[in-house]
């Protein structure tokens, strides 16, 4: 067995990057004032699954983990 499946969940891998926007942005983002290579930031974190999209599009939530 992987380590991963004995603690019954998979990690995510971040980057120094994406681990500095986390601490800045804190659990909830407004998408609208990000500047565009923030944006690509955001995105990527959405697509590992640490933020997830609100209903209106305008706003990321830090997911719980």
């Amino acid at each position: 067995m992987k380590i991963h499946q004995l603690l019954g969940r998979a990690s995510i891998i971040v980057t120094n990057e994406e681990k500095n926007f986390i601490k800045e942005q804190g659990e909830h983002v407004a998408v609208g004032f990000l500047d565009p290579h923030k944006q690509w930031v955001a995105q990527n974190l959405v697509r590992k699954g640490v933020y997830s999209i609100s209903n209106d599009r305008k706003h990321l939530k830090l997911k719980d983990r």
